[in-house]
This record gives structure tokens, C-alpha cells and sequence, in this order.
């Protein structure tokens, strides 16, 4: 009996002694974010009121079936006794950390010298499962004859497209019309055909990731609106209309100034008319009125002799029926 109680006490103050040193607080709020090929688990820090060294973390992981190990250096990442809050598991590059179609499991505490906090436990998670998928990268679109051509990147590179893949869905719509949803489709770059010239188009591009029969949907890019061009037979009926109208213009005008002319033909002749000049002789004696005018007159001429081709002399006799006409 004496040896039983010495054991229960020895028991008793073997727990007292892993209890004191366990007297730190657990890290609070841990959470994993999975935004396309990120793997980043974050923690609210402990913070203790006497504490003169600064509390550091330990993050630990595993596989289903497997045994906990400490995140190192032998993934790319180092999560041991740092002081940093949180553990990015991609940090070295984005095909570091995790297999995305693993089971993984994490658990994190908080460790000062020899004390340490309880072990907090996170739930399993598996990239493809959990993953929040993002809009498709470095969309380019170009605005064609009657249509857009959008061409972009995947959100993120997979490793093995055996495993899993991306289709893509394009939402647009004429400006203030109906959205419309065209695809799925597996290539990176689109074509939207038969599209009415010279309007307005609005877009978004999405992902959806497909792994193991299930569908992640990803969020939608930015809107981004681009005007159509025309195609050719919209071109050629443009030109033709060109042409009609103007034909149609010209011979409109032709004939209202036909019709104008018409109507005012004799105020365009009085503008048009060439106003009565004043004889050179008048206007130098107007010069020099102690010219006389006569003399102003004659000036410059030169006496003629009177040429006739011919003369026909006319006489009417007073009593005789016939009229005598003799010519020289």
C-alpha cells in the first residue's frame, strides 16, 4: 500500500511538472489559405504579459497513414521555432509545398524555452478539394471582323493534367443586352464569332477545375468591354451605301440649283451682267473738262471714205401700177 501511494504520487507530480510546462497558451484563429497554387497557413500570435524573450512557433505535418514531421528545409520551407505567424508552404517557389491531390493534416504550437503550448490540430485538406480557384492570368483580347479573340493563362500550372485540368467558360453580352455563357472550352484561346459589327461587347473569362469527377468553379475576371469591327460583306454593303447616298446628294442638288436657276433667272442675269462703261473719250474729257468735246471725240480718228457694196435707189411714181426698181 505504501509503495501504491508513493507510486500515485510520484504519478501526481510528474503531471504537475509536464503541466508547468505546458502553461503556454495555444495559438488562436490558425487558418490555410488555398488561393490557386498558394499553401499558407496563418495563426493569431500569443502574447504573454510578462514575457522578456519572444514566443516562437513549430509547425508539424502528415499524410494520411503517416507519422507527424517537422516542416523544414526538406520541403523548400523552414516552419521551425520561427516567430513569424504564419508558414507559407510555397514561399520558395509555386511548385513547392504539398502534393495537391494528397491528404494533408498540420498541426501548430506555441514554444518558449522549455515551455510549450497544446498541439492545435487543423483539419485535413486536399489542394485540388479545397483550393480556390482564381481568374484566368494575362487575358489579351482582339477585336476582329465581327468577333473577339481572347487568349490568356491557366491561374496556376498543373503538375500532372492527367490528374486534373481546366476548362474555360467566356460570360459576355452586347452593352445593356443579355449576358450569354459560351464554352466549356480546354484551349487558352477563344474565338466569339458572329458578332454585330460596330457594337459594344462586354466579357469575363472563367475557370473551372476538374479533378477526380468533381468541378471547382473560379471567379470571374475583371469586365472589360471592346468595340466589333465591321467584316468584309458588312464593309462592301457600307461602301455601296456610301455611294448611293452620295449619288443621291448630288443629283439632289443638281436639281434644286436647276430649279433655282430656273425661277430666278433674271435677278442671276442682272447680277451677271456686265454694268455700261463710259466711252474712253467721255471719260478723258471728264479728266480734263477744257478739252473740247468734240475735238475729244474725233481725237484718234482718222477720216474714211464711204464704201457701199451696193446702192438700190427706190422710187414710188405717182400714177403706174408697177414699182420701177433699178439697182447699180
Amino acid at each position: 500500500q505504501q509503495t501504491l501511494v508513493t507510486y500515485q504520487e510520484w504519478c501526481n507530480d510528474s503531471a504537475a511538472i509536464h503541466d508547468s510546462l505546458s502553461q503556454l497558451p495555444a495559438p488562436q484563429q490558425p487558418r490555410i489559405r488555398l488561393y490557386n497554387e498558394e499553401q499558407v497557413l496563418s495563426w493569431e500570435p500569443v502574447t504573454l504579459s510578462n514575457g522578456t524573450r519572444p514566443v516562437v512557433y513549430r509547425v508539424q505535418f502528415k499524410y494520411s497513414g503517416d507519422e507527424w514531421l517537422t516542416v523544414d528545409t526538406s520541403i523548400g520551407v523552414n516552419c521551425t521555432q520561427i516567430t513569424a505567424t504564419e508558414c507559407d508552404f510555397t514561399a520558395a517557389s509555386p511548385s513547392a509545398g504539398f502534393p495537391m491531390d494528397f491528404n494533408v493534416t498540420l498541426r501548430l504550437r506555441a514554444e518558449l524555452g522549455a515551455l510549450h503550448s497544446a498541439w492545435v490540430t487543423m483539419p485535413w485538406f486536399q489542394h485540388y478539394r479545397n483550393v480556390t480557384v482564381g481568374p484566368p492570368k494575362n487575358i489579351e483580347v482582339t477585336p476582329g471582323e465581327g468577333s473577339l479573340i481572347i487568349r490568356f493563362s491557366s491561374p496556376f500550372d498543373i503538375p500532372h493534367t492527367s490528374t486534373a485540368c481546366f476548362w474555360y467558360y467566356v460570360h459576355y453580352w452586347e452593352e445593356a443586352g443579355v449576358q450569354k455563357v459560351k464554352g466549356p472550352f480546354r484551349s487558352n484561346s477563344i474565338s466569339l464569332d458572329n458578332l454585330k459589327p460596330f457594337r459594344v461587347y462586354c466579357l469575363q473569362v472563367q475557370a473551372q477545375l476538374l479533378w477526380n469527377k468533381s468541378n471547382v468553379n473560379g471567379h470571374l475576371s475583371n469586365t472589360s468591354c471592346y468595340k466589333i469591327m465591321a467584316d468584309a460583306s458588312t464593309k462592301l454593303q457600307q461602301d455601296i451605301l456610301i455611294s448611293v447616298g452620295t449619288l443621291s446628294l448630288m443629283s439632289v442638288l443638281a436639281g434644286a440649283c436647276f430649279f433655282l436657276v430656273l425661277k430666278y433667272r433674271g435677278l442671276i442675269k442682272y447680277w451677271f451682267h456686265t454694268p455700261p462703261s463710259i466711252p474712253l473719250q467721255i471719260e478723258e474729257y471728264l479728266k480734263d473738262p477744257a478739252q473740247p468735246i468734240l475735238d475729244a471725240l474725233d481725237k484718234d480718228s482718222s477720216p474714211k471714205d464711204d464704201v457701199w457694196d451696193s446702192v438700190s435707189i427706190i422710187s414710188f411714181p405717182e400714177k403706174g401700177p408697177e414699182d420701177v426698181l433699178q439697182t447699180h
